[in-house]
């Protein structure tokens, strides 16, 4: 059911140029689950203590032969379909991905291909478990303003291949799986009202993959040293997490005249239960506002919002002219918040 609307609801800065919206959504998930029970047979851990710490019962993950680029393929068809899009009317086509098939050419660029979007401009946006929330509102630029008209965003991650499955701590979180959404200027649809970009580099220690850029190049130590694999810093990153979140999403709500009462749906990134639930404390919400999948499908990185906005619009959890608020974090640290009416 729709929210009451604020009648101070604005804009800001934006009353000049075009609306942009979301007209259509799709998601993909690899076919193999591998649940916290068959975790317990190579891991030292038990579904218990996954569940209790993550809220996440199973997960899904890759073949070996799938890269990135194949599950973004799959969601972007899904979305295209929904929203009746041919290949050549995409203009632009960013995948926000911290998995990318390979350094160089870009995972859009394969994306293009497989797609036949012969007329998209091609980039890929790396802000880890952020970079959707990011990349829409890349795009959102490019359409208010003219350049570009019809926009593919898809946050699409392979995390398995970057987990150390001897780690308990991390290889239990992370899930594989992509999300791809339509965008473009709807008429007088509000669309996408406004979104809150941040970011801290002084705490990118925090959570990381060392090995295998310019800074630590692949070489038999550095796989030795397991400098290939995530690691992460669970109770600082909880911590930052929690704090980036909720201050992003009162600002966003802040910048539109609006208040959480207004909101129909909140939709977090899919890390942990237990930093939504401190995310629905800090910001006064309750968590029947708040839209989780995260138990089916674990940390999916920068598909984790997309592929939940799009089941939550499939089960009818969001409706046409709901405000939604989609609210994340990750790695850099990065964080990020948008309002949109659907």
């Amino acid at each position: 059911m729709s929210a009451e609307r604020s009648p101070t609801l604005h804009r800001p800065g934006l009353d000049s140029l075009r609306t942009v919206s979301i007209i259509a959504t799709g998601s993909y998930v690899p076919d193999r689950v591998l649940t916290n029970t068959e975790l317990e047979k190579f891991v030292d851990t038990t579904d218990e203590w996954i569940y209790t710490r993550t809220g996440i019962r199973q997960r899904h993950i890759a073949e070996d032969h799938q890269a990135t680029s194949d599950l973004a393929i799959a969601a972007a068809r899904k979305a295209m379909e929904n929203g009746n899009i041919r290949p050549e009317e995409i203009d632009y086509l960013i995948v926000a991905t911290c998995t990318p098939d390979m350094h160089f050419p870009s995972t859009a660029c394969m994306v293009q291909k497989e797609l036949g979007a012969t007329n998209a401009a091609c980039v890929d946006l790396s802000a880890a478990c952020s970079g959707f929330v990011y990349a829409i509102d890349m795009a959102r630029q490019y359409i208010q303003s003219g350049t570009m008209n019809t926009a593919l965003v898809i946050g699409a991650e392979k995390m398995s291949c970057l987990l150390d499955w001897e780690d308990r701590a991390t290889c239990v979180l992370f899930g594989d799986g992509a999300g791809a959404a339509i965008l473009q200027a709807r008429g007088d649809q509000y669309g996408i009202l406004t979104s809150v970009l941040g970011g801290d580099g002084k705490l990118g220690d925090l959570l990381n993959v060392p090995g295998g850029g310019s800074r630590l190049p692949i070489t038999p130590e550095v796989l030795a040293d397991k400098q290939h694999v995530l690691k992460m810093a669970g109770r600082e990153v909880f911590k930052h997490a929690v704090t980036g979140m909720a201050g992003a999403a009162q600002e966003t709500l802040r910048r539109c005249g609006a208040t959480i009462d207004d909101v129909a749906c909140i939709i977090p990134h899919q890390a942990n239960a237990r930093i939504i639930q401190a995310i629905s404390q800090r910001i006064d919400a309750p968590m029947e506002k708040f839209y989780v999948n995260l138990d089916r499908f674990g940390n999916t990185s920068a598909a984790s919002v997309i592929m939940a906005i799009d089941e939550a619009a499939r089960k009818g959890r969001i409706q046409r002219g709901d405000l939604v608020l989609l609210v994340v974090f990750g790695a850099g640290f990065t964080w990020a918040a948008s309002l949109l009416e659907w």
